[in-house]
C-alpha cells in the first residue's frame, strides 16, 4: 500500500519548519550578542584590492609601455563622449595585471598536453599573458621596422589604424606560441576594454570616465529609487570600490 503524495503546501511548511527548528537551534546555541558604539564587523576584512597607484611601469619596459599606449588609444579613441584609452589609463592596467596572478597564469591549469580547440574556447596555447604580451609586441615592433622603418607608436594614426586592422584579421605574422595575430589582437582588445570599464582601483577607468559617460553608478551601495526610471540620467557621480573621498572620518 503506498502513502499518499505529500502536498505542495504540506512540502513548503515542512521545510519551513525546518529551517526554523535549525535556525533556532544554532542561535541558541551562539548566544545573542549585542553591538553599541560599534560596527559588528572588521572594516577590510574581506581583503580588497590594493589600489593601483601612478609610479613606473612595473611589467613593460618603456619601448613596449610606448607602443601598448598607443595601441589603446587606437582601440579606445578620444571623442567628445570621453577620454581615449591612454589617458584612461588602460595601458597602466594592462601593465599591473600582467606583473601579477593574471600575466602568469597562476591560478589556471597551464599543463599539457595543448592542442588547437575551437574558438569558443579561447586561447589554448602554453603561454601565458606576460609571455604572450613579450613576444606579441617584439614581433609586431619588428614587422613595422622592417616594413615601415619604426614602431607602431611613431606612425600617423591612419596607419596605425590600418595595421591595427590588419592585425585582427591575422594578416600579420606573430609567434605561433602568441596565439597568432587575431589572437593576441582579441587579448589586446579584451584587456584594454577590461581597463577602461573597471573599477579605478585597478589604475583604469581614470577619474571614472567610462562610468561618467555610461551613467553607472559604480559601487554605491543603494541606487533602488532610479531602477525603474528608464531614460533618465542618473544623477549621483559614480563611486569606485574604495568610496568616495566625503565618506572618509574625519
Amino acid at each position: 500500500m503506498t502513502s499518499p503524495p505529500i502536498r505542495s503546501g504540506s512540502r513548503r511548511e515542512l521545510l519551513a519548519s525546518v529551517a526554523v527548528t535549525s535556525l533556532l537551534a544554532s542561535a541558541s546555541e551562539a548566544g545573542a550578542r549585542g553591538y553599541s558604539g560599534s560596527l559588528p564587523f572588521r572594516t577590510y576584512s574581506a581583503d580588497p584590492p590594493r589600489p593601483v597607484l601612478p609610479g613606473a611601469w612595473v611589467f613593460f619596459t618603456q619601448d613596449e609601455a610606448v607602443a601598448v599606449e598607443a595601441i589603446v588609444d587606437r582601440l579606445v579613441p578620444a571623442d567628445d563622449l570621453s577620454v581615449g584609452g591612454k589617458e584612461a589609463g588602460c595601458a597602466v592596467f594592462i601593465d599591473r595585471q600582467l606583473a601579477g596572478p593574471y600575466g602568469h597564469s597562476s591560478r589556471l591549469y597551464t599543463q599539457g598536453p595543448f592542442l588547437p580547440g575551437l574558438p569558443t574556447q579561447g586561447y589554448q596555447g602554453e603561454m601565458n599573458p606576460a609571455q604572450r604580451y613579450r613576444a606579441g609586441l617584439a614581433a609586431i615592433d619588428a614587422h613595422l621596422k622592417r616594413e615601415k622603418g619604426r614602431g607602431f607608436a611613431a606612425l600617423p594614426a591612419v596607419e596605425q589604424d590600418a595595421f591595427l586592422t590588419r592585425l585582427e584579421k591575422g594578416e600579420v605574422t606573430l609567434p605561433p606560441g602568441s596565439g597568432g595575430a587575431q589572437g593576441f589582437f582579441n587579448l589586446v582588445l579584451q584587456n584594454t576594454m577590461e581597463g577602461f570599464f573597471s573599477d579605478p582601483v585597478y589604475g583604469g577607468n581614470r577619474g571614472m570616465a567610462s562610468w561618467r559617460m555610461l551613467g553607472f553608478p559604480g559601487t554605491r551601495y543603494d541606487y533602488r529609487d532610479w531602477v525603474s526610471k528608464h531614460n533618465q540620467r542618473y544623477p549621483l557621480p559614480p563611486v569606485s570600490i574604495m568610496g568616495a573621498p566625503e565618506w572618509s572620518a574625519r
